[in-house]
This record gives C-alpha cells, sequence and structure tokens, in this order.
C-alpha cells in the first residue's frame, strides 16, 4: 500500500488554502490539502467519531468527519465519503474517508480539489499546524 503526505492547497482563482485565509467577510478556519477525489484520507489523530455531518446544507452529498481527542479537541475533516461509523474508537492513521469532487461544487472557479481539516476547542478554531 502507498501512503503519501498531502501538501498544502496553493492559492488558485477559488481561494487560498492556508488557515486565517481571507474569505470575504471571514477567514479560512483551517487548512485545505490538495488531493484527487478518491483519496484515502486516514485519521490524524487517535479518539472517537463524534459526528458525521453535512458541511452545506443546499448539497448533501458533501460530508465531514469529526473526530473528539481526548483532551476534547474536535478534529474535522471535510469534503470526504466517511469510511467510519459514529461512535467508533479510531487510532492516528486509520481509513477515514475516502475524497470527495469539491471542486465539482464550484464549477468554472479554478478550485483545486482538496480536503479540508479544522481543530476547534469549544467556538474557537486553532491553527491544526
Amino acid at each position: 500500500m502507498i501512503r503519501a503526505r498531502l501538501v498544502q492547497r496553493q492559492p488558485d482563482p477559488a481561494g487560498d488554502g492556508a488557515f486565517g485565509a481571507p474569505r470575504g467577510d471571514r477567514t479560512h478556519n483551517g487548512i485545505d490539502y490538495a488531493c484527487l477525489p478518491g483519496t484515502i484520507i486516514l485519521s490524524p489523530i487517535y479518539g472517537q467519531v463524534t459526528k458525521l455531518g453535512y458541511p452545506y446544507a443546499d448539497a448533501l452529498m458533501y460530508r465531514y468527519v469529526e473526530i473528539t481527542d481526548t483532551f476534547g479537541l474536535r478534529h474535522r475533516v471535510f469534503y470526504i465519503d466517511p469510511l467510519v461509523d459514529l461512535n467508533r474508537r479510531v487510532s492516528t492513521g486509520d481509513e477515514i474517508g475516502a475524497v470527495q469532487d469539491i471542486a465539482a461544487k464550484y464549477p468554472g472557479q479554478g478550485m483545486t480539489n482538496h480536503c479540508h481539516y479544522e481543530v476547534k476547542r469549544g467556538d474557537t478554531y486553532l491553527d491544526p499546524t
């Protein structure tokens, strides 16, 4: 099996994948990692799957996986088809999802396909790096 390290999404016509990058009247709350649809994403931490969510109310085909670690930090990976069940315990390196085609939601904008990774403590977003 080949395991590859993902690289941060570089600025493209649709935006920048860096933590804190401008997004109109807000800032980007995570880091985007460039990857092709179908790429298998591994858990970044040990914890419990506490949510399988939907980032867009108008596009329920897009999903995210939230894993809560032993310190109560919520790690969320967006734009992946979950490969885990709710309440499952995962270890660092376990497969948690397959990347979805997020660029298809924004046709013509030149967005690089990616997954989005964010970390929250309560209502505060932390820099995942």
